[in-house]
């Protein structure tokens, strides 16, 4: 005689779990919390449980940083040629249209002017979705232009950097950007114009060398992986483990190569407030 029974149900089969819509919560990459899109929005694309900053994109950091209708876009229709007719998987020309119908971007930057709180400024921001946000001619020409657009209004600089390095796929013609980028910023050095650069996940490669790393401020969000090389590369060369954290924001910040580590939320008040201070 078995000590229990179990009753039996009617499971009809129209009772099924009500499936949740896809693309409307988000798994955090850190703690593993799922977050409603809606919340993570309304927080700066932030997890409201460990504090892991999501990689967003170049409108929403317009969005975050400058006030409500002040931003206005230069050189939005500047795109890439291909110089060097590359090909590998597909035509790097079939790539770069790929990419700007998936994105609605024209390349990896997106730059113009704008007021934060109330101060115009001007403003590079990355895209990492555009190919990896890899900087190549159309990258370095247009950041070379925002600075001249900083220049001659006397207004301060802002670049948001996230970037996988410099775009193969122009060879030497991407190289030639930290060139033309790094002398425009050591003109508004001379001028004594303001330039801040933020560093988020991640900078890496040629753009850390081109400018990102040559701002007056050096700002980067938590946790943000910043370097030349990527760690795994950095350890098969030296055949040494390295240590805990290694080329994320608190790493850099400890030896000396940051600023400040500034949390997303408190961006657009910390660069108002570099911006008085440097002015």
């Amino acid at each position: 005689m078995p000590w229990f029974r179990r009753k039996k149900e009617n499971i009809s089969p129209e009772s099924k779990k009500t499936d949740i819509p896809d693309g409307q919560w988000s798994k955090c990459n850190d703690c593993g919390e799922i977050i409603h899109n809606r919340q993570l929005e309304s927080n700066l694309w932030v997890c409201p449980k460990c504090n892991y900053h999501f990689r967003i994109g170049s409108d929403q950091y317009i969005s975050i940083i400058f006030d409500k209708g002040t931003f206005k876009e230069y050189d939005k229709k500047m795109k890439s040629g291909d110089p060097l007719r590359f090909e590998d998987t597909k035509k790097y020309t079939d790539r770069i249209n790929d990419t700007i119908k998936k994105t609605g971007l024209n390349d990896a930057v997106r730059t113009g002017t704008g007021k934060i709180n109330g101060k115009k400024s001007a403003m590079a921001v990355m895209d990492f979705r555009f190919i990896g946000g890899s900087m190549g001619s159309v990258v370095g020409e247009k950041i070379a232009r925002i600075t001249d657009v900083a220049y001659q209004n006397k207004i301060p600089l802002v670049i948001i950097s996230q970037s996988g390095g410099a775009r193969m796929m122009e060879g030497a013609f991407s190289l030639m950007q930290m060139a033309k980028t790094s002398s425009r910023l050591a003109r508004l050095a001379d001028a004594g114009i303001p330039y801040i650069s933020v560093l988020t996940d991640p900078t890496t490669g040629g753009v850390t060398a081109s400018f990102a790393m040559l701002g007056d401020v050096i700002i980067a969000e938590p946790k943000a992986l910043i370097g030349f090389a990527g760690p795994r590369v950095i350890k098969q060369t030296i055949g040494k483990d390295l240590p805990e954290g290694f080329q994320r924001s608190e790493f850099l910040l400890e030896n000396g190569f940051l600023d400040f580590i500034v949390n997303r939320k408190e961006l657009k008040e910390k660069l108002s407030l570099m911006i008085d201070y440097l002015t």
